[in-house]
């Protein structure tokens, strides 16, 4: 697996946000990567040094549009703890 296409998407959420003043970046991820590739992933592509990952598979929820039932799609989500002092600049707006 590339290491460009594990990483898919930041999460920016409120709670995201507050963990980023920590130290811990959230991602939506490929669900076939695992921490060690997700961790790889994260040094190449912004040159920090992640300490620990954790991985949250995120189930879907009921949906429903126009009386139509449906759910929303599954999906996996890592929290990404960097080194004291590190950050990843395009979060931080730069």
């Amino acid at each position: 697996m590339e290491y460009d296409s594990i990483l898919i998407a930041p999460v920016l959420t409120e709670k995201s946000n507050v963990a980023r003043d920590i130290g811990h970046y959230a991602f939506k991820v490929d669900p076939r990567a695992d921490k060690r590739q997700i961790m790889e992933a994260v040094r190449r592509m912004f040159s920090v040094n992640p300490v620990s990952c954790n991985i949250i598979n995120v189930k879907s929820k009921p949906k429903r549009l126009r009386n139509r039932p449906g759910k929303t799609a599954t999906w996996k989500k890592a929290i990404v703890r960097l080194s004291a002092g590190e950050k990843i600049a395009i979060f931080e707006g730069a």
